[in-house]
Formats: C-alpha cells, sequence, structure tokens
C-alpha cells in the first residue's frame, strides 16, 4: 500500500445526500467490511477546546500560562500524553490523575455550553449512521479517555450504541502512534484489520492505522494533506461531509 495512491472520485448518493465516493481499486486490496473512527477531529472539532481546557488547567492548578500551541505535537496521542508532553515542556511536574479530572471538569462545562467553536464536524453524524446502515461494522476508536469521549458523543447526539465497538485509552496499554487500539477495534468488531478502513484526523492515528494493517482515510482537520499522506492516508477529505465512503462495500455482516 502506498501512502502516495491517489482516487478519482465519483458521486455516490448517501442518505439523500451527493458525496463523493472512490473509485473501484483494482488488484488484491479486499473489500472493506469495516469502519474504524478517531473521534477528536473525526467527528467533532474539539482541539481548540480541549487546549483550552489544558491550558485553563495549567493555570489554576499549577500556575503557568502555557500556549495553545503548545499542544499540538500531542494531538491523536492520548490525553496522558497530551498534558504530560506540555508539562515536560515547561519543567511542571503534574500528578495526572487529578490534573485530568480537572482538565475534563473544565471541558465538560465549555462543551455543554457550546462555547469556543466546538462542532461537529460536517457529515459526521450522517457519516457514520450511513456506513451502519450499509451493513459495515462500525467501531469508535478513540485515544481520549472514556469520561471525554462521553462528553462528545452526548453533543453530538450519539449514543454509543450506535457503534459495534467503543474503544478509549482505558482499553490499550500502548497509545498511538503504536497500532493496538485499531488492531483491538478490528477484532471487537471481527473484521481483519484488512479490511478494514480507519478514519483519523491526526499523524499519530494515520501511522497506527497503516501499522495495523488497515487502510486509512485522512480527515484534514487538523494536519495538512501532505503530512497525512505521508504518514501513509490513502485517501484524504476535507470533512466527512466530503469524504468517500469506502470502496467496494460489502453488504454482508
Amino acid at each position: 500500500m502506498s501512502g502516495k495512491s491517489t482516487q478519482e472520485l465519483s458521486p455516490s448518493r448517501v442518505g439523500g445526500d451527493l458525496r463523493p465516493r472512490a473509485a473501484v481499486r483494482t488488484g488484491a486490496s479486499p473489500a472493506i467490511r469495516a469502519v474504524l473512527f478517531d473521534m477528536d477531529g473525526v467527528l467533532v472539532d474539539s482541539e481548540r477546546l480541549i487546549a483550552e481546557a489544558a491550558k485553563r488547567m495549567f493555570a489554576d492548578r499549577y500556575g503557568f500560562e502555557v500556549k495553545l500551541e503548545d499542544f499540538v505535537p500531542f494531538v491523536g496521542a492520548g490525553e496522558n500524553r497530551y498534558l504530560g508532553g506540555v508539562a515536560e515542556k515547561y519543567g511542571i511536574h503534574i500528578d495526572i490523575v487529578p490534573a485530568k479530572a480537572w482538565t475534563y471538569e473544565i471541558y465538560g462545562q465549555l462543551a455543554r455550553a457550546h462555547a469556543l467553536g466546538m462542532r461537529a464536524i460536517p457529515g459526521a453524524v450522517d457519516y457514520a449512521r450511513a456506513c451502519r446502515a450499509r451493513g459495515l461494522k462500525t467501531a469508535l476508536a478513540s485515544a481520549a479517555d472514556l469520561v471525554k469521549v462521553l462528553i462528545n458523543l452526548e453533543y453530538l447526539g450519539l449514543d454509543p450504541g450506535e457503534f459495534d465497538a467503543v474503544l478509549t485509552a482505558e482499553d490499550v496499554t500502548h497509545k498511538k502512534p503504536d497500532p493496538e487500539m485499531y488492531l483491538k477495534a478490528a477484532a471487537r468488531v471481527g473484521i481483519d484489520p484488512a479490511e478494514c478502513v480507519v478514519i483519523e484526523d491526526a499523524v499519530n492515528g494515520t501511522i497506527a492505522g497503516v501499522r495495523a494493517g488497515a487502510r486509512v482515510l485522512g480527515i484534514t482537520s487538523s494536519f495538512p494533506e501532505a503530512r497525512l499522506r505521508e504518514a501513509g492516508a490513502t485517501w484524504t477529505a476535507p470533512d466527512l461531509a466530503h469524504a468517500p465512503l469506502p470502496p467496494d462495500l460489502s453488504i454482508s455482516l
């Protein structure tokens, strides 16, 4: 599989809307039977919100004014690394458990107030439901902790039961870019990773999907197309309203 490959797009109707669809692939690539969704940057745009919550946590709890851009290198690596990496940069010793709890408390307050531009990624909810309606298995596989995942799903109006499996940071030992998350997600839905498409917005997550043996659709909400292609994404799209559905969909479960 080449991370530099390109695909022509042809129209395909999803839920009554005209959406682009990747052209049918030739060769030995198996049909896609499952879709493994990252959450932040794929289903919901919460990067500014979690960075703001973490920034406020460092100020309130530790008295340090960190910058929003300090968190960018740790996007997609899980909240332990997200907070811990910035703490290391500034030489701050943090107790990660209460630091995360404090961050999530602030995050939940901001999310429920629909503050600071938190939004659903265009087409995200319809896309997730359309995949399942077409007979694909779906899994939510987020490096975030369960508490944050549930806040985001509540914001989106999605029930966890609308996915065949939900995995969070608590379900894995090794965080992205390690492939453990996507290997476990594929196993949970009973589909070989080679028959899965991973939908990711982060470089770390894209690498994880490729290492798991899946193909990756990169959403360019957090990183530019070139970075995601370099990390191994087969397809890219600006959001899920303009994303191709997986090619050669199988209607069998």
